[in-house]
């Protein structure tokens, strides 16, 4: 792990570098690799680590006992899972699966709540630092909640591709999934998405390649 590949990340930001040192040493920081669609976490578990994508990507599922999945987000590089679950020592209500091979490198940030142990200068930092995350993830899946409220498939379709505009400050971008993550993600059936994105390519709405989009005027 190179410090300089981390050090300007959303999780360190504003740490010296004497600082980012002593916080990697307390916080045990490590790296581990895995290969596509291993669970890196698992529901009903508990973990005292933060993960941080250096490479690749993950996606955080829903998978209840009747083999049913929901696709709550995705996590790419120099983002962040699992940090109010670490916080909190709650059991974990998702699964971390990997979405491609990928890098992730674990932090362990159980005790930064503990007053009873020695302040430390990075520790406010971190702490911000960590809120911020959390807050920006709060985003996330209010967005989510946004595009699921349609009761129509394209009703979904066109809020998640809109806002993905917005985002993105463009009509024409990639998405982070592909078609049954996709579908996962916005509770949709998916060879009913598929269909209506058929019908919206064919009447004009949009351009589309896998996971590559062009909203068009109508």
């Amino acid at each position: 792990m190179e410090i300089k590949d981390i050090e300007k990340s959303r999780l360190f930001i504003g740490m010296t570098a004497k600082e980012l040192e002593s916080c990697l040493t307390a916080l045990d920081a490590h790296e581990k690799t895995f290969e596509k669609d291993d669970i890196i976490l698992h529901a009903g578990e508990q973990t005292s680590m933060i993960g941080m994508v250096l490479s690749g990507s993950v996606t955080i599922e829903s998978n209840d006992v009747w083999g049913n999945c929901t696709v709550l987000s995705h996590v790419g590089k120099n983002q962040y899972f699992a940090e109010t679950y670490a916080l909190l020592g709650e059991v974990l209500l998702v699964d971390v699966r990997a979405n491609e091979e990928c890098t992730i490198l674990f932090c362990s940030i159980r005790n930064l709540l503990d007053d009873s142990k020695k302040s430390s200068p990075w520790k406010e930092k971190l702490l911000k630092n960590i809120l911020i995350i959390s807050s920006q993830k709060n985003l996330i899946l209010s967005g989510r909640s946004f595009h699921t409220s349609s009761k129509s498939c394209r009703g979904r379709l066109l809020s998640y591709l809109n806002a993905t505009a917005l985002q993105t400050g463009s009509r024409e971008f990639d998405i982070p999934f592909n078609r049954q993550q996709l579908a996962d993600y916005l509770n949709l059936e998916r060879t009913n998405m598929s269909k209506e994105l058929s019908h919206m390519k064919d009447e004009g709405l949009i351009e589309y390649r896998k996971s590559h989009f062009k909203l068009l005027d109508h």
